[in-house]
């Protein structure tokens, strides 16, 4: 907590870092934040527009609902433990169909809840209370993955692998079958990082920098989690799953990616 700070529903808030401007934000990213406590919804809200972003709120999930079919937001800030439709039902939901990227918030804090709000699809995981600089680092982390590698050679191209088809631009992954499989934001930096480095043995510390970027607060459990719902999702091509695990190394992409 920072000093004179104060808590507001789990939230950590300083007043002395709500006030100007952030002098290195020239974002207009839209973030939406999904909360059933107004003052956390408030406070998050004037902090991240403070800081140069777009706020929208909802207090549900049917709230959110609404509020995406107006606009789709760049992220989405979300809270485990609502009434109704609680937050890892959103966010398996928003992760099936491919939506934005994933906060979580929760006071529930330890590794196994992190893994699981992993597991389900959200890209990083922020327990409550929670400091508003760090949740500010969260978000400019997560929202800086897409533009991490937007300069690379796969810029513009369309790749294939043991008969699947991914196409960067689009954020499009087709099986063999053709049927478009969804991926949340996390798993499309991790595949294309395994795309640009086939038949390479990457560490954990490597994907974290590769697929989230150097200022990434993420650990190595967030990445393990992202490559088994990855695995699962690729299936295996004979009797060897796409992604091998090489035990004290790290993971390797095995099949021979080639240009559309």
């Amino acid at each position: 907590m920072f000093p004179g700070g104060h808590s507001c529903g789990g939230l950590v808030c300083d007043n002395r870092h709500m006030i100007g401007t952030d002098p290195d934000s020239t974002t207009t990213a839209h973030v939406l934040v999904v909360d059933d406590d107004p003052d956390i919804r408030t406070l998050i809200g004037e902090f991240l527009t403070r800081h140069g972003y777009r706020i929208d709120t909802a207090e549900d999930g049917i709230a959110m609902d609404r509020a995406m079919a107006k606009e789709r937001p760049d992220l989405v800030l979300l809270d485990l433990m609502m009434p109704g439709e609680d937050g890892l039902s959103i966010c398996r939901r928003l992760a099936a169909t491919g939506g934005p990227p994933i906060i979580m918030l929760s006071a529930m804090g330890d590794d196994t809840d992190r893994i699981v709000g992993l597991e389900v699809g959200a890209d990083d995981y922020l327990a409550k209370p929670c400091n508003p600089r760090e949740l500010l680092a969260r978000v400019r982390a997560v929202l800086r993955r897409p533009r991490i590698r937007a300069d690379d050679g796969l810029t513009g191209a369309s790749v294939q692998f043991d008969g699947w088809r991914f196409d960067p631009i689009r954020h499009e992954l087709r099986n063999p079958a053709q049927v478009l499989v969804h991926l949340s934001e996390g798993e499309f930096a991790l595949l294309r990082t395994f795309v640009e480095h086939p038949q390479r043995v990457l560490s954990r510390d490597q994907l974290l920098e590769y697929a989230r970027g150097p200022d990434s607060e993420a650990f190595d459990r967030a990445i393990d989690v992202q490559v088994s719902r990855l695995r699962r999702k690729l299936g295996t091509t004979g009797n060897e799953a796409l992604i091998r695990t090489l035990r004290n190394e790290g993971y390797m992409f095995i099949p021979t990616v080639t240009r559309c």
